[in-house]
């Protein structure tokens, strides 16, 4: 299992007239721990799109809205892989606040697509190569 935290404070701009984080804005965040677990692997999403040709758009998104966050809020991303990814990622999201208690949970799949041609494709071998570790998964001769 992979996982990746990372903190997000909420601004201003987030938040609704009641001072809750905008509830369309959730997703924003699971991309925010998306890319950020990416570049913690050492690699780095528009390199995977602009060099590697790989695109990874969602097809599927379900949330949990458990408590509001707040303007000004601590808030911890939660980026969480249960399993080597195929021709698809699944990733798992549970965002916390500052007391540690979780407010909201989510999965999001995305498929790898061809750039170029438009086709879903198998998970790029660098990125299998970063993940491996978490896995314990072993190179095949």
């Amino acid at each position: 299992m992979f996982s990746f935290d990372f903190p997000y404070r909420i601004r201003y701009a987030d938040t609704d007239m009641m001072g809750y984080l905008y509830y369309g804005n959730y997703a924003k965040l699971y991309e925010i721990g998306r890319v950020e677990a990416i570049r913690y692997l050492g690699l780095d999403y528009r390199k995977m799109e602009e060099e590697d040709g790989i695109m990874l758009p969602v097809v599927a998104l379900e949330a949990r809205y458990g408590q509001p966050a707040r303007y000004d809020e601590l808030l911890t991303i939660q980026t969480v892989l249960h399993e080597i990814p195929g021709k698809m990622i699944v990733f798992e999201n549970r965002i916390a606040n500052e007391e540690g208690i979780c407010i909201h949970t989510a999965v999001v799949k995305l498929f790898f697509v061809d750039k170029h041609s438009g086709m879903r494709v198998s998970c790029p071998q660098i990125l299998l190569e970063k993940l491996k570790p978490y896995f314990h998964v072993e190179n095949k001769p």
